[in-house]
């Protein structure tokens, strides 16, 4: 092989490996996913929550006829990412309602907190509180960074979790950090060309 071959070969090997790397992550996430949270394919574990309004919610509860989509955000009182992510959320909540998903976002943040947040956006969507971080636990998504103790010990990684109708995990996106998040326009745009 000579020169030119082989430039044209590893310029081509490196244009195939960009291209299936681009379609392999979904075009809704900024970043590349961590690997925690639920097996998809397996049932989801059940919610350990209650709403806003003290309320003791299931998954049953929040899906509609496609499913139910699960955002875990780290609070709605002092990280400025969230209280962003949520307002993004809302401004989409109600095309992914019209698609036929349940919409709910779980954190470790107290009622009061919640329901002030809703209260101040308007947000026609459910904010959880997890009791006891037993459901980031049991979605095993819990932050690690933090140890018992903490004052934000209970935080997830944020993410999405797909939930479908029969209650099993159809997808999941986590990230370590706090400034990466699914993007929801383009989440939208996804479940949309889903027949």
């Amino acid at each position: 092989m000579n020169h030119v071959t082989k430039s044209i070969f590893v310029t081509a090997v490196v244009a195939i490996l960009l291209s299936l790397t681009f379609f392999s992550i979904p075009s809704f996430a900024k970043s590349v996913s961590i690997d925690v949270g639920p097996t998809v394919g397996d049932k989801a574990p059940s919610l350990m929550v209650i709403d806003e309004y003290k309320t003791t919610v299931s998954i049953d509860d929040l899906t509609a006829e496609k499913g139910l989509i699960i955002l875990f955000f780290r609070s709605a009182d002092w990280c400025p990412f969230c209280k962003k992510h949520l307002i993004e959320l809302q401004e989409v909540a109600g095309k992914f309602k019209a698609l036929g998903y349940g919409v709910a976002a779980i954190s470790y943040d107290d009622t009061e907190v919640l329901k002030s947040f809703t209260q101040k956006h308007s947000l026609t969507y459910p904010l959880l509180s997890d009791q006891s971080a037993a459901t980031v636990k049991a979605y095993a998504v819990l932050n690690k960074d933090y140890k018992m103790g903490d004052d934000n010990y209970g935080i997830p990684y944020p993410g999405v979790v797909i939930i479908n109708p029969a209650g099993k995990v159809g997808h999941k996106y986590f990230f370590k950090g706090y400034r990466k998040r699914v993007m929801f326009v383009e989440l939208y745009e996804q479940l949309s060309a889903v027949k």
